[in-house]
Formats: C-alpha cells, structure tokens, sequence
C-alpha cells in the first residue's frame, strides 16, 4: 500500500503540475488554460494547490480498497504533491531596485539654503521693514 500511495502522490504531482504550469506537447496544454478564461476553470487551473484536490480524486478511487480508505487517501495525495511542488520549486529571482549611483549610498543630504524671495525696494521702509 505504501507503494502506491507513493507512487500515486508522485502521479498526481505531475499530473497538477503540467495542467498548471506547463505548455505541454504541441502547446495543448496552454491552449487549455487560455480556453479555461478567468471562471471557475481558469482560477482552478491557475491554483495548484486548488487543482491538486481535484486531480487525486480519481487516484484515490483507484488505489483505495474500502471507501473510508479512499475518503482518506483524497487529500492525503494532494498534500503530497503540494509538498513534492514546495520541495521542487524554484524560488523567484530577487527584484532589483535601481537607485541614482549619486544618492544611493547617502542616508541623509544635506539641504541647501533657499534665498529669501525678491522684494522690490519700495515696499521697505527706510529701516528695511515691510510697508502694510
């Protein structure tokens, strides 16, 4: 029984995986999603963990004996391929924030003084205050 539970984990791991994130032969498989839209169909392929629940039901029927035995077996191969996707996945590649070379490696920048706005002469009095 171990076997085929590891057998059928694996299984449905590959299946979820190429339904989710590969063009597959020919392209059949992109052309599918690209069909699916954004419905129900669309979003269940786009989730993989979603998609996951939906492919080990018919490995579940197959490779359980009893019915309690294959209720069980359900998410138990969906939790395998999620696991076998979260161990195989590559990270994405880091973002980079390209900054201005002159101020980038500066925390703080000294601020310049701002002149004081033009006042034509006849608006001072003879002691240089303002007229109101």
């Amino acid at each position: 029984m171990f076997y085929l539970f590891v057998l059928g984990t694996f299984a449905v791991w590959r299946v979820t995986h190429l339904l989710n994130a590969e063009d597959g032969p020919w392209q059949l498989v992109v052309r599918l999603r690209r069909r699916a839209g954004s419905g129900f169909w669309g979003e269940l392929l786009d989730c993989l963990l979603c998609l996951s629940l939906w492919v080990s039901v018919p490995f579940a029927l197959w490779i359980g004996r009893q019915w309690k035995e294959r209720f069980l077996l359900w998410p138990a191969l969906s939790a395998g391929a999620i696991l076998l996707e979260r161990i195989t996945a590559r990270p994405a590649p880091p973002a980079y924030i390209f900054e201005d070379q002159e101020t980038s490696d500066v925390l703080r920048q000294e601020q310049t003084a701002v002149p004081e706005p033009f006042e034509p002469a006849q608006s001072r009095g003879s002691n240089g205050s303002h007229h109101v």
